[in-house]
C-alpha cells in the first residue's frame, strides 16, 4: 500500500462557468491515469455526473463518477463527502487522481478544510483548487465589486447598495482558486478578455495564473500536478464567510421541468430563451427528447444564452423523458418558466 498521499483537484466555478466541461476533458487527456470524478449537483436531477458518464473509459469508468444531489458539498461534509471519498480509496484499485467537481453555489473553502478531517488528511491532499469563469459574463461586470459598474448594468434596481449572492460566491472562488480559467474565451475579443483577466486579478489575494480557453480544453499538465496542498494555506485564501457569516443556499432555488417529447430543436430552444429572458434565470441544463432523432438534445444555458447539441443515442430501455434543471435567485416564478417550456 503506498504511504504517497492521493492528489485531489477541487473544480469550483459559477453556474454555466464551464466546470463539467473541463473535466470531461481531463477524463478524455487522462493519458493512462487512474481517475475517479466526484460531481455535486444543486437539485435532485443529476445532470452533470451523466454528462461525463458519456465519455468514461477504462481510466475512468462509470462506477468511478460518483454523484451527490443531496446536498451542496461545503454543507454536507461529514454526511456526503467524507464517506463518499472513504469509499473511492478503498476501491480494491483506488484512483491515482481525483477530481471533484463543486456545484455552481458551492465554496470551496469549507470544502478545503474537510481534508483535514481524521479520516482523510493522511491520505489525500488538495493538488490545486481551478475556478473556471464564464469570460464574458466577468467581462461585462457582472461579478465585480465597483458599485459604478454594477450600477449601470442595473440601473433603477434598488437592491444595488447590497453585493448579491452571486457576486459573494464568484470571490470566494477566486479568493481559494490556484488557477482561474477564463472560459468560452472564442465569445469575445483581446480588449474584452483582458478586462475580464483583469476584473479576475482584482479580485484574487494573491498572484494567481489565469489563462484563457475554449470549451474547457486545457493542457492536463496545467491543471493537474500543481502540488499545492491548499489544504495547508487556508490563511492565504480569505473569504466572506471566514469569520461566521452564514453560507445560505436558500438565496437560489431550483425546480426539475418533466416535458413531453418536443417537434422542433429550434421551437424548443426559443421557448428557453424567452422563459430565461422573462424570469430572470440563472441556469438552465437537462435532456430533451426531438421528435425524429435518435439522439438526446443536450441544452445547456447560462441566463438567455442557451447551446445545445445531440449528446448520445437514448438508452432503448428509457423512455424519451425531456428534464430539464432550472435554477434562479429566490422567488423567480418556477410555475410561469415551466408554463413557457411546456406551451405549444
Amino acid at each position: 500500500m503506498s504511504l504517497a498521499k492521493v492528489p485531489v483537484t477541487i473544480v469550483t466555478g459559477f453556474l454555466g462557468a464551464g466546470k463539467t466541461s473541463l473535466v470531461r476533458h481531463l477524463i478524455e487527456n487522462a493519458n493512462g491515469r487512474r481517475l475517479a470524478v466526484l460531481v455535486n449537483e444543486f437539485g435532485d436531477i443529476g445532470i452533470d455526473g451523466e454528462i461525463l458518464k458519456g465519455c468514461a473509459d477504462p481510466t475512468c469508468p462509470e462506477d468511478a463518477i460518483v454523484e451527490l444531489t443531496n446536498g451542496c458539498l461545503c454543507c454536507t461534509v461529514a454526511d456526503e463527502f467524507v464517506p463518499t471519498m472513504t469509499a473511492l480509496l478503498n476501491r480494491k484499485e483506488p484512483p491515482e487522481h481525483i477530481l471533484i467537481e463543486t456545484s455552481g453555489l458551492a465554496l470551496p473553502k469549507p470544502l478545503l478544510k474537510a481534508f483535514d478531517w481524521p479520516d482523510l488528511k493522511t491520505r489525500i491532499t488538495v493538488d490545486g483548487v481551478i475556478a473556471v469563469a464564464d469570460a464574458e459574463a466577468v467581462a461585462d461586470g457582472r461579478f465585480a465589486p465597483d458599485p459604478a459598474l454594477v450600477a449601470k448594468q442595473r440601473a433603477g434596481d434598488t437592491s444595488i447598495d447590497h453585493d448579491t449572492p452571486l457576486g459573494e460566491v464568484f470571490e470566494d472562488q477566486v479568493a481559494c482558486a490556484d488557477l482561474v480559467i477564463l472560459n468560452k474565451a472564442d465569445l469575445l475579443d483581446e480588449a474584452r478578455l483582458a478586462v475580464a483577466r483583469e476584473v479576475v486579478l482584482a479580485e484574487a489575494p494573491r498572484p494567481i495564473p489565469v489563462i484563457a480557453a475554449i470549451e474547457g480544453h486545457v493542457d492536463p499538465r496545467v491543471v493537474l500536478g500543481l502540488g499545492a496542498a491548499a489544504e495547508d494555506d487556508l490563511d492565504a485564501r480569505p473569504t466572506h464567510h471566514d469569520h461566521g457569516e452564514p453560507h445560505d443556499h436558500d438565496d437560489f432555488e431550483t425546480v426539475a421541468i418533466t416535458l413531453p417529447e418536443q417537434a422542433s430543436q429550434a421551437d424548443l430552444l426559443a421557448k428557453v430563451e424567452a422563459a430565461a429572458r422573462a424570469h430572470n434565470i440563472l441556469r438552465v441544463k437537462g435532456y430533451v427528447a426531438i421528435a425524429g432523432k435518435p439522439m438526446r438534445l443536450l441544452v445547456q444555458g447560462v441566463g438567455s444564452r442557451i447551446r445545445a447539441q445531440f449528446d448520445r443515442p437514448w438508452h432503448a430501455e428509457k423512455q424519451r423523458l425531456s428534464r430539464l434543471v432550472v435554477i434562479g435567485e429566490k422567488g423567480f416564478d418556477a410555475a410561469a418558466v415551466a408554463a413557457i417550456l411546456d406551451g405549444a
